[in-house]
Order: structure tokens, then C-alpha cells, then sequence
């Protein structure tokens, strides 16, 4: 599978007929339709964020600075043109792969894991290498031919699987596959042979025994086990899953109504600001709200796809269609692991979840989505 270069203006808004936004937007190197889904979706993401949070303003406040600063990310990443975004990739993941390691040597420790770096600023650099995988992939294949010659796969596996051991020994399995899918979804965007994706699948399938007997700690075999059977320890283990799938019940087809939700103003709702902050949405506006919530997340994911198909190069078609199924892959899981699909893992809500690394990291991949959609007009130039 290859992603073909449309005909015709990329810009996909910005035509012969012009106006005073839309000649901002493009100054700035802004794709409307992206930008205001986006600012959408962040204003959502507050409201409900000041019910969560149980009428917390100063909550609301300090993610209000959060996201100020995310949008400012994403607006100076769409200055950087995509050639130049090219030229930096190697030393982003080489520097990142150097962080990986500082972490296991002297990283600082909280709740069980180390994950952390403090040089002044406290941050995860296992979040620089969700953007700096896919890239890293988009420029080995970028010169290359694709689909991938079978030569090329291994420095292509090693690519996002030296980052992927280093973040699961922290532990965090979670952003760990998450660093792979950004390795996965770069191949299959490049055309890989589905000869080898299903014999990797088998594979993956075969050793899943060994991985469970020796390559996971028990917490993590626990959650999995909680997936498959909640029930089996309702104050324990299965409480946030079986709290969050009441509340996601309890919301019925047009929900309680905002600041009415009982599980989250209650305490029923553990990490309802957080990881669970789907099931408060969907307590308090119901399956229509969800369904409108998920449509707003299809338009932000098809209108990054449709960048990735306007790109010009390789290097900017690989990395754009990977920052959009990244996104994706955030609004399933979370979605999936809320409502008892998946088992649970340390993934947001995309702009709607209090937080702010994980934030700043997938505004900055909009950013380069950004880049990418005015890298057309600066070639044209």
C-alpha cells in the first residue's frame, strides 16, 4: 500500500477565492479545517475536564497553560519546513536513544517505575520517541524503494525495537507499544508485503506464551487477567473497570447532563481526570455525546490522512499517515480500555485528558502535519 499524490491544490481551503482568516492561516502554515477541529476539541476537553474534576477551576486553569503552550508547540513546528524536519531526524532519535538510557542509569523513580529525567524541567524522554520513531522511519524509507525490499526490514525492526526494550524495562508497556505501532503503521504505509504482516502476526502469536511466563511483571500480567474477568476482584484489581462501565451505562442515550455525572462527583471514578475521563464524558452526555465526541476525532484523523495523501515526498507521506494512526491508536485504546475492551493502560485522552507531556507531544506531531500541508506552497516558491 502506497499513499498517491492527489492533483490539484493540497490546501484543501485555501483556493483562488481568499479572506482575511484564511490569509492568516496561511502565513502561519495553518491547515483550517485541522486547526479548528483541534481548538474544538481542546475546548471540549475543559469543559469536561471542570466537571471531572469536581468543579476544580484552578484545574481547569492550569490546563488551560498546558494546552496554551501545546498550541504554541504545534504553530512553531508548522514554521520548520518538512526538508529541514528531514535533516534533523537522525540526531531527534539518536539523542532520544541517549535519553532512554540516562533514564535506566540515573532517571528518578516514581511509583515503581523510572521513567523520568529532571535537568531543571522533569519530563519522560520515552515521549520524544513517539515522534521520533516515525520519523526516524520516514527518513531510512525515504531514499529507499518501497514497498520495502526484505533487506531493509531489519534496520527497519530495529529501529523502533531498541527504544521499544529500553522504555519497557522503566517499566511502561504502554508507551512501548505505542513507540512500535509507530514503527508498524510507517511499514505498512510504506507497502510492506502482507505475506510478512500475517507472518508476523503468527509469530507475535506463538511466542505470546513466553512473553507472559517471562517477559512481563505481574502487575501486568494482573491487568490483562482483570480484562478477561473484572469481576473476579470488584475492590481490588476489577474496581476502576467495573466503576468506569457503570458509568458508562449509567449515561444511557442522551446521558445526565453536564456537572450531573454521579460516579466522578461521588469518588465511585478513579483517575476520572485522567485515563478514565471518557467514562465521565460519557456518563454525562450520553451515546449521542460520544458519538459526536468520536466524529470529532474522525474528522482531526481523516483530515491528517488527507495531508499525508497531499504530501510530496516519501519522507512527509510515511511520517504524516503515521502522526495521524498514532492519534487513533490514542482514542481507541483509551476508548477501549474504558469501556472494558482492552486492558487497561497508561494512555490519554487525546486534548481532552488532564495532562500535559503526553500533550505537548501530540500537538507537536500536529505541528509537523502542519509543516508537511505548506511544504507544497514552499516548494511551489
Amino acid at each position: 500500500m502506497r499513499i498517491s499524490l492527489p492533483h490539484g491544490d493540497a490546501g484543501g481551503g485555501f483556493g483562488a477565492e481568499s479572506s482575511p482568516s484564511r490569509d492568516l492561516l496561511s502565513r502561519v502554515h495553518m491547515d483550517g479545517p485541522l486547526s479548528l477541529a483541534l481548538l474544538t476539541a481542546a475546548v471540549l476537553g475543559l469543559v469536561v475536564l471542570y466537571s471531572a474534576g469536581q468543579e476544580n477551576i484552578g484545574l481547569v486553569e492550569r490546563q488551560s497553560v498546558r494546552l496554551a503552550l501545546s498550541f504554541m508547540v504545534m504553530i512553531v513546528l508548522a514554521q520548520v519546513p518538512s526538508h529541514q524536519l528531514q535533516v534533523w531526524t537522525p540526531w531527534l532519535y539518536l539523542g532520544g536513544i541517549v535519553m532512554l538510557v540516562a533514564v535506566l542509569l540515573v532517571g528518578e523513580t516514581s511509583k515503581g517505575a523510572q521513567r523520568w529525567l529532571d535537568v531543571g524541567v522533569r519530563f519522560q524522554p520515552s515521549e520524544i520517541m513517539k515522534l521520533a520513531v516515525p520519523m526516524m522511519m520516514a527518513w531510512y524509507f525515504a531514499n529507499r524503494p518501497l514497498p520495502p525490499q526484505f533487506r531493509h526490514l531489519l534496520v527497519a525492526v530495529l529501529i523502533p525495537g531498541v527504544p521499544m526494550l529500553l522504555i519497557a524495562k522503566q517499566p511502561d508497556l504502554g508507551t512501548a507499544l505505542l513507540v512500535g505501532s509507530a514503527g508498524a503503521f510507517a511499514l505498512f504505509l510504506g507497502g510492506l508485503s502482507w505475506t510478512i504482516i500475517l507472518g508476523s502476526v503468527a509469530t507475535v502469536g506463538c511466542i505470546a506464551p513466553v512473553v507472559w511466563e517471562f517477559g512481563l511483571h505481574d502487575y501486568q500480567r494482573q491487568r490483562v487477567l482483570t480484562f478477561l474477568d473484572p469481576e473476579n476482584d470488584p475492590l481490588g484489581a476489577g474496581y476502576h473497570i467495573i466503576q468506569s462501565k457503570i458509568a458508562i451505562g449509567s449515561g444511557g442515550l442522551y446521558g445526565k447532563g453536564w456537572l450531573n455525572g454521579t460516579q466522578a462527583h461521588l469518588d465511585f471514578l478513579p483517575e476520572g481526570t485522567t485515563d478514565f475521563i471518557f467514562a465521565v464524558f460519557s456518563e454525562e452526555f450520553g451515546l449521542i455525546g460520544v458519538c459526536m465526541l468520536l466524529a470529532l476525532y474522525a474528522v482531526i484523523v481523516g483530515r491528517s490522512l488527507y495531508i499525508a495523501a497531499s504530501a510530496p515526498d516519501t519522507f512527509s507521506r510515511l511520517l504524516a499517515g503515521s502522526i495521524a494512526l498514532i492519534f487513533f491508536v490514542y482514542v481507541f485504546v483509551n476508548a477501549g480500555m474504558v469501556s472494558g475492551l482492552l486492558p487497561v493502560v497508561g494512555l490519554p485522552l487525546p486534548l481532552i485528558s488532564y495532562g500535559g507531556t503526553s500533550l505537548v507531544t501530540i500537538m507537536g506531531g500536529f505541528g509537523m502535519l502542519m509543516s508537511i500541508y505548506s511544504s507544497r506552497r514552499w516548494l511551489s516558491q
